[in-house]
């Protein structure tokens, strides 16, 4: 008769297997009990973002816990942000220092040779303001990237619109002068008002002066705070949840603080196309046309990708790095159409620097004149109504 030892139970073991209904559940797993059979159950893992609560039940942990690698307990869960080391902000800040050592080149110029022909005629008071914005814009990225706390944050929300205000107030300032002073001059030898210097400054600041209200209202509704997000990363997997140290900005509050911005940008390019017509030699409409087409461009670029991103892992990156480096282009455009050719001739070509014949309004009536006459004459040719002269030779 054969042994027990000897016998061969499935699997090809021989040992005599245990007689139980259920195992032990391992750590992390809860008991889910047989009905009708008190002494039976399943073992189900605790998944997600739930842990063990004793043998029969699992919890989801708190909002800012992630559970343990078991699933035994909760922990906190780690909090990042941008960092001055990570590849998101070398280059936008590789970019914002070449766009500021840019910038103070051309200011420290412009004051070197503020006397000259070329600097007095680009209007230095304007100039400098929008040299002024220029630089905030650049500077905004640093701010971005930096650790938020309440100074950076209110930072944040007052030069984050405040240096494109400034650039394109004077911008859309320098445009409607002159579409301005050309329209009179189709009608009368009369000068337009408010187009003197401190006239130009003051209608600028005036203009600045609605944002940077807005924005202490916003200061005095909402006080400038950080906050932790751990909605924005809390993927399915829990070991890669993380907390997200920010401001208190939302997409929403970002693209209302930078609206009135934009509504600057788009008026001035209104302005840009109604005075492309007017001659290169009496303002600098066209190099500012070029500048608002190109910037515009830049900006449509960057609504898509910025909202295209909401729902992606590395949101804050991109967002973050899409909006610097948009915004370093857009005073790029400015600087280098409006200022670099400049600066090129007073360092490279002082020959040219020099005094032209000073145009008085009348001059510039005469050529608003002349445009508008050449206009309509090509106009006429377009339509098939040129006139036909009268061969006198016969």
């Amino acid at each position: 008769m054969p042994q027990v030892e000897e016998m061969q139970w499935s699997g090809g073991e021989h040992y005599i297997p245990a007689s139980v209904c259920s195992f032990p559940c391992q750590p992390g797993e809860r008991k889910k009990m047989v009905k009708g059979v008190p002494c039976c159950w399943h073992c189900e893992p605790c998944d997600g973002y739930q842990y063990q609560v004793g043998e029969l039940a699992c919890e989801m942990c708190p909002f800012d816990m992630r559970p343990t690698a078991n699933h035994t307990a909760c922990t906190p869960t780690p909090i990042i942000k941008l960092d001055w080391h990570s590849p998101w902000a070398v280059v936008p800040m590789f970019l914002a220092i070449l766009g500021i050592a840019a910038t103070l080149s051309v200011v420290i110029v412009f004051v070197r040779f503020n006397d000259t022909p070329i600097v007095r005629a680009s209007g230095r008071e304007l100039s400098y303001v929008l040299l002024t914005g220029i630089f905030l814009i650049y500077l905004i990225t640093f701010l971005m990237i930096a650790e938020p706390n309440t100074v950076v944050c209110a930072l944040r929300r007052l030069l984050l619109g405040l240096g494109m205000c400034i650039t394109y107030s004077a911008m859309l300032t320098k445009t409607n002068r002159i579409y301005r002073i050309f329209e009179q001059g189709k009608k009368s030898v009369t000068a337009p008002k408010f187009i003197s210097p401190t006239s130009q400054l003051v209608i600028t600041f005036i203009l600045v002066s609605f944002q940077v209200l807005g924005v202490f209202i916003w200061f005095g509704v909402v006080p400038p705070h950080t906050i932790v997000d751990y909605d924005e990363l809390r993927p399915l997997n829990p070991e890669l949840a993380r907390g997200i140290l920010k401001c208190d900005m939302s997409d929403l509050s970002l693209i209302c603080c930078l609206s009135y911005s934009i509504l600057l940008m788009v008026t001035c390019t209104v302005y840009a196309v109604k005075s492309r017509g007017v001659p290169e030699t009496f303002n600098e409409a066209k190099p500012i046309g070029f500048t608002m087409y190109t910037t515009c461009i830049v900006w449509l670029a960057f609504v898509p990708i910025f909202f295209g991103t909401a729902q992606s892992t590395e949101k804050m990156y991109i967002q973050t790095t899409t909006l610097t480096v948009s915004m370093s282009l857009s005073a790029s455009v400015s600087l280098g159409m409006l200022y670099i050719p400049k600066v090129y001739i007073i360092i490279f070509h002082p020959e040219q620097n020099v005094q032209k014949r000073k145009r008085s309004f009348k001059a510039v009536v005469q050529a608003a004149t002349m445009s508008t006459r050449l206009s309509h004459t090509n106009s006429e040719k377009h339509n098939g109504e040129t006139k036909m002269e009268p061969d006198r030779t016969q």
